[in-house]
């Protein structure tokens, strides 16, 4: 557990140099330029399909009426933008800590370990071809979980548990795979999981609650369309700076399980050997050996 806090405080401060927020930048323009020229091309499709997917509901048709009787004005108008903001919100997601991952990661693992772990052994168990193919993974069995889970969202308490859930178990797959990839072996990144899996899995789940945050202003931004070429762009940058602290954070912790590890090997090979066991049958007689034979009587003088 204080591995756990340690490496939350020092991810923390770390995520205030002025060199993280600037790397922060580079996931931005491209995420903003996407965002912004996908939305220009197809959000006004989507929004027409969504509303006459809308009307021709029957049972969103009885609910919206029923909610007008009560002067609460019209629903569809509101909900349509909802529906395609919860629909894209997804896949923004995993875009972004695809990219985080990809160009923010190894430039702050390298940071932590040049900071704090500068004569810590770089194993290379894990090779850039082989962080890809586990990132991708991952990430399908995530969209997997969510396209499965979405009926789910619609009781109350579990849309504020399953969403961060599974985006907290992605994190940890892909923030702890590329914090260990230079310095592990794949025998010590497996152990390490193996270990630590509840503290990782819940430094992954925090950080999954802690982006529903910029899911909010991205949500706000329907309502308030006006602000909306602002209000996405920020939600995106919140996005990049959750999960470059998430990214710090499996740095830090694993880094430092890493380097407690080999240390607790090398005292166990350090240790001095017991001595064998002191062998009794060595000290009584073989029942095999011939027994003693008694002296010749003395010849005549």
């Amino acid at each position: 557990m204080s591995l756990l806090f340690d490496s939350f405080w020092r991810a923390l401060a770390y995520g205030l140099k002025p060199r993280v927020v600037a790397l922060s930048f580079l996931p931005l323009l491209l995420m903003t330029g996407l965002a912004l020229g996908l939305g220009h091309f197809y959000w006004d499709g989507l929004l027409t399909s969504v509303r006459l997917w809308l009307e021709s509901s029957t049972l969103v048709g009885s609910m919206t009426g029923w909610l007008q009787s009560f002067g609460m004005g019209d629903l569809k108008a509101v909900l349509a933008p909802l529906i395609v903001i919860f629909a894209v919100t997804p896949v923004i997601v995993v875009f972004s800590l695809m990219v985080v991952a990809l160009m923010m990661a190894p430039a702050l693992t390298a940071l932590v370990a040049k900071n704090r772990f500068p004569t810590l052994e770089r194993k290379r168990g894990g090779s850039l071809l082989a962080s890809l193919w586990w990132s991708l993974v991952s990430t399908l069995l995530a969209l997997v979980a969510l396209i499965v889970s979405v009926p789910l969202w619609l009781i109350p308490p579990l849309i504020f548990i399953l969403p961060p859930l599974i985006w907290g178990w992605l994190t940890y797959r892909v923030m702890a795979f590329d914090a260990m990839a230079e310095h592990a072996s794949s025998e010590e990144r497996r152990e390490i999981f193996r270990r630590h899996r509840i503290s990782l899995l819940g430094i992954g789940l925090f950080c999954g609650y802690l982006g529903a945050a910029p899911s909010l202003i991205w949500a706000s931004g329907v309502l308030l369309v006006a602000a909306f070429v602002v209000l996405v762009p920020l939600a995106i940058w919140l996005y990049t700076m959750v999960f470059a602290f998430a990214s710090l954070w499996f740095a830090h912790f694993c880094l430092a399980a890493l380097q407690l590890l080999r240390e607790e090997r090398a005292r166990a090979a350090a240790a001095p050997t017991p001595p064998d066991v002191l062998n009794l049958d060595s000290l009584t007689p073989s029942l095999s050996h011939e027994p003693d034979r008694p002296n010749p009587p003395p010849s005549p003088s």
